[in-house]
C-alpha cells in the first residue's frame, strides 16, 4: 500500500506526461554543429564533361566550300584550335571544352565570317551552316591605290638620300624590287631635282671653271660671260634631266632610277654598274636598253644647237654630249656601286642588301 508520497509522485508523473517536452525543462536545446562532412547550403556541381562541335561551310549558291579555314576560340583565353573544312564543306572540334566559344571562318575569295554559341557539359553542338559570301569586288581598285602609296612613300625616302648630307641623291634606290613610278612621279623628281638649291650651286661651279678654262671663248669673259656659260650649263642639265628622266621614260614605260646592287663579287658589281649605263628597268620589271637615256641624251644635244655659239654646233657636239653623259653615267654608277652608300646617312632602313 502506498503512502501519500507515493500518490504525490504519481499525480507529477502523469502531468509530465500531457504537456510538451518543452515545457518539461527550462534548459535550452543543445544543436551540434555541422560538421565538414555535412555542409549546409552548399551543393557539389557534377563534372564537366567535353563536348563537340561541329558544322558545314557552303557558298551563297548553297556549294560547299573546301579548305576553308575554321577557328575555333574560347572565353576561356586557352589556345585557338584550327581546322580545314573537308570534302563536304565539314568541320568538326571533338573534346571541345565546355563554356562560351566563337567560330571564325576565312577562305579565299570570301569575306571573314563569325559566329558564337555555348557548349554545355557532354553536348555535341552542331553549328547553322556558314553560309560565306563573295569579298568586296572593289579589292582591285584599293591594291592600285596602294602601289601609289607605296611609290611615293619611297620618293619622300629618296628624296632625303643626300651625299654627305647635302648633294641630291634622288635618282639611286637602295629598295629591292622598289614599286615602278607612275608618270606624275617622274615629272615631280625631275622638277625637284632642278629646282635644288645644290643643283644651282653645282653649275655655278660648272660655269666657273669652264670661264676659267676659256671653254666656247665667243662667250667671253666677266659676268655676261659667267651667265651665258651658267645658262648653257643649267640648260643642257634641264634638257637631258626631263627629257631622259621625266618624258621618254613616261612614253617608253621606263624607270630612270640606278638600283643599286650591293652582293657579289666585285667584279660582278663593276660589270653591273657599267651596264646600268646603257640598260635600265622597264614598269614591268625587266632590264631593258635603256632608250630613254640614250634618246634623251641626243635630243638635250640637239637643243643645245640652239644657244651654244655657232662655231661649237653641229652634229659634233651632239654625239660629244651624248657620248660625255654616256660615260658620266657609268662613272656615277660605280661610285653610286661602291662610295656613295656609305656617304649618304640617310638611306632606307628596309635595305636588305650588303654594304
Amino acid at each position: 500500500m502506498r503512502g501519500p508520497g507515493s500518490l504525490v509522485w504519481l499525480s507529477l508523473s502523469a502531468l509530465s506526461c500531457g504537456f510538451p517536452a518543452s515545457a518539461q525543462s527550462q534548459q535550452p536545446p543543445v544543436v551540434q554543429a555541422p560538421g565538414p562532412e555535412t555542409p549546409v547550403g552548399r551543393q557539389h556541381p557534377g563534372p564537366q564533361l567535353p563536348g563537340s562541335i561541329s558544322g558545314t561551310v557552303v557558298d551563297g549558291s548553297g556549294a560547299v566550300v573546301v579548305g576553308a579555314r575554321v577557328t575555333l576560340t574560347r572565353a576561356d583565353q586557352s589556345p585557338p584550335q584550327e581546322v580545314l573544312s573537308g570534302e563536304y564543306g565539314q568541320f568538326s572540334f571533338s573534346n571541345a571544352v565546355p563554356g562560351t566559344f566563337q567560330i571564325r571562318i576565312t577562305a579565299a575569295g570570301f569575306a571573314t565570317q563569325t559566329s558564337s554559341g555555348i557548349l554545355h557539359s557532354g553536348e555535341t553542338y552542331l553549328v547553322p551552316a556558314s553560309t560565306l559570301t563573295p569579298a568586296a569586288i572593289d579589292t582591285e581598285i584599293q591594291v592600285g591605290a596602294s602601289q601609289t602609296e607605296k611609290a611615293e612613300e619611297q620618293i619622300r625616302v629618296q628624296e632625303k638620300q643626300r651625299v654627305l648630307g647635302v648633294v641630291p641623291n634622288f635618282y639611286v634606290s637602295y629598295i629591292p624590287n622598289p614599286v615602278p613610278l607612275s608618270s606624275k612621279q617622274k615629272f615631280e623628281l625631275a622638277w625637284k631635282t632642278m629646282i635644288d638649291p645644290v643643283t644651282f650651286g653645282l653649275t655655278g661651279i660648272s660655269a666657273g671653271v669652264q670661264q676659267a678654262q676659256n671653254v666656247f671663248p665667243a662667250y667671253g669673259q666677266g659676268a655676261q660671260g659667267f651667265s651665258k656659260r651658267f645658262g648653257a650649263a643649267y640648260v643642257d642639265a634641264a634638257t637631258s634631266t626631263f627629257i631622259g628622266n621625266a618624258i621618254l621614260p613616261s612614253l617608253l614605260k621606263q624607270d630612270p632610277r640606278y638600283f643599286y646592287k650591293g652582293t657579289g663579287s666585285v667584279p660582278s658589281r663593276i660589270l653591273y654598274a657599267i651596264a646600268n649605263s646603257v640598260i635600265c628597268k622597264g614598269n614591268n620589271q625587266r632590264w631593258q636598253p635603256n632608250y630613254s637615256a640614250i634618246v634623251g641624251g641626243l635630243a638635250a644635244g640637239g637643243i643645245s644647237n640652239l644657244y651654244y655659239p655657232a662655231q661649237d654646233r653641229g652634229a659634233a657636239l651632239v654625239f660629244e654630249n651624248t657620248a660625255i653623259g654616256t660615260g658620266t653615267t657609268a662613272v656615277f654608277n660605280l661610285f653610286q656601286e661602291f662610295v656613295v652608300k656609305k656617304l649618304t646617312p640617310r638611306v632606307p632602313k628596309n635595305d636588305l642588301s650588303q654594304p
